[in-house]
């Protein structure tokens, strides 16, 4: 196996043996053997195009199985089958839709003519032959720019695959992750050529994730300002994970009168601020930290557990019996509960001890989206003018197991009392109960809500820069970021695409990223990589 696509990487360079991740050699395998079947279908879609044909089966699937080759998404060989399957059979209708449109079908590339085997071992060995770039002798650069491009659609898919639930798409998406895959065929395209695909990567992202805000915000309404208890009810319980808001409100509702409380983890955690959502009054508080902290923070859970999309660790013993999967995430031997049906979650809850008395462990604020902050926009602005607010900082972005993540939280820590704190994602779990006091009533640490939620962190930059009639770029903020996985390296793509410099980047560079790429991502965007909390703050602040 070879598998280099999060920040936490074997060695810095890639995973060989066994995925940091937990991900295995055959997993590894299958899951390249999906790309390449969907490489194979984005063909003749972008072919489709062309002609007339659009397939909103084929576009539905594409996302699904591209959000399933993302880090902590996918472990169970017998569910990737069933996706390279699906692709294989779909790809086969696509081609005579095609075809008779009068569109071309004979392509040359072995994904246009791949045929999957009928067992699950020989379907690992022709994974094995495969991988996300397969043209070895392409220049170094064109392929790290492949695969910058390829884990930025991982990331597109998965927010359009949330958007998609919840009722909104815009076939331009789509259209782009067929693009962008049917590329990689393409032998003829140069690096002007890929440079200008990975940017293109970023537009379209910026586009799923305004779809992604209209589809929550217009389902659940705007983020307000939240207080969440970090502390628990007596009762039976069922902790919620991931990402997905129709799974919780699905969970909401179907707990509800049942004498079941109902505590969010990890990136949940902002989901307490959406009106429709916190109407629930059985919908308590937050429990645990970030998604790396699992194994420890869910052994010590007393009820049933839900994983939503990505962010799922081998269950340990201790809850193996009381840990679910539901939409596209999965573990072999963990329970998989479809089409909203929760109802092995709730009975595994209600057999379960639950916690025995209430405690009492403080609250944190949450609701802080783009609606909020722009709601008092003239307190921000006059704060800027009289000298009270002298600089914002954006630290967020994905956390991670590393050491060096700590830069994040003492950063925060060291930030100067007249400096306001923008936070997104679970990045922010390494300071999020920080007490940091406020600044005029506006508290110095307003969380924005998940990583899906990076659109209102754009909208808040946007607004600012035309209050002060100038670029974002000449506002006093700076970003600085930390990513581990694909849907970071997809708003990072947003962020270069929008012109952003000057974005501070950690715990460590990607490993798919060349020299010379990164040579003109500093000279371009001058990308610079964190280094220590007291010299990044101290060049920032000169």
């Amino acid at each position: 196996m070879f598998c280099n696509q999060c920040e936490q990487t074997a060695k810095g360079t890639g995973c060989t043996v066994i995925g940091v991740c937990g991900k295995k050699p055959e997993v590894a395998a299958l899951q390249d053997l999906l790309l390449h079947a969907v490489k194979g279908m984005s063909l003749y879609a972008n072919e489709g195009r062309r002609v007339g044909v659009i397939d909103q089966e084929v576009n539905a699937l594409t996302c699904e199985a591209v959000f399933s080759t993302l880090t902590n998404v996918n472990f169970d060989p017998k569910r990737l089958q069933v996706l390279i399957n699906t692709c294989a059979e779909l790809t086969a209708k696509l081609k005579e839709k095609v075809a008779q449109a009068g569109g071309k079908i004979n392509f040359t590339d072995p994904a246009a003519n791949f045929v999957p085997t009928s067992d699950l071992e020989s379907l690992v060995k022709q994974g094995e032959l495969v991988g996300i770039i397969n043209d070895h002798d392409a220049d170094p650069d064109i392929q790290s720019l492949q695969q910058i491009m390829v884990y930025g659609i991982k990331g597109v898919a998965a927010y359009a695959d949330h958007a998609h639930i919840l009722g909104q798409e815009d076939d331009k998406v789509y259209a782009f992750i067929h693009e962008g895959l049917a590329a990689l065929a393409n032998k003829e395209l140069n690096l002007n050529d890929w440079i200008a695909l990975v940017l293109k990567c970023g537009e379209i992202n910026l586009r799923v994730m305004e779809l992604l805000d209209a589809a929550n915000t217009g389902t659940y309404g705007h983020p307000v300002p939240t207080t969440v208890p970090l502390g628990h009810k007596k009762g039976k319980c069922i902790l919620i994970s991931g990402h997905d808001l129709k799974d919780l409100e699905e969970l909401l509702k179907q707990t509800e009168g049942k004498g079941i409380y109902v505590y969010t983890h990890g990136e949940m955690l902002p989901t307490h601020g959406y009106p429709q959502l916190k109407k629930y009054g059985h919908f308590y508080g937050h429990f645990g930290t970030a998604w790396q902290n699992q194994k420890k923070e869910f052994a010590e859970f007393p009820g049933a557990i839900l994983m939503t999309t990505n962010c799922i660790q081998e269950p340990q013993k201790s809850y193996a019996d009381n840990i679910f999967t539901t939409g596209l995430v999965a573990w072999p031997g963990v329970q998989h509960v479809k089409n909203g049906d929760f109802g092995p979650v709730i009975e595994k809850a209600l057999a379960m001890p639950g916690f025995e008395s209430d405690e009492d462990k403080g609250s944190v604020m949450v609701g802080f989206a783009r609606n909020t902050v722009l709601s008092v926009a003239d307190k921000v602005i006059a704060g800027v003018k009289s000298g009270a607010i002298k600089h914002f900082f954006l630290v967020g972005g994905c956390d991670g197991a590393k050491s060096g993540r700590s830069y994040y939280a003492d950063f925060v820590e060291k930030a100067p009392k007249d400096t306001v704190i923008l936070t997104l994602a679970c990045g922010k779990f390494r300071f999020f109960d920080k007490q940091l006091g406020d600044i005029g009533g506006i508290p110095r640490l307003l969380d924005i809500g998940q990583c899906n939620d990076a659109y209102s962190a754009i909208q808040i930059a946007v607004a600012l820069a035309n209050a002060f009639g100038c670029g974002v770029n000449d506002l006093p903020l700076s970003l600085i970021i930390s990513w581990y996985e694909q849907k970071a390296v997809a708003i990072l793509l947003t962020l270069l695409h929008l012109g952003i410099k000057n974005i501070r980047l950690g715990p460590s560079l990607p490993a798919f990223v060349s020299p010379n790429v990164l040579d003109v991502l500093v000279k371009n965007f001058d990308i610079k990589t964190i280094t220590t909390p007291e010299e990044d703050l101290a060049a920032i602040l000169k």
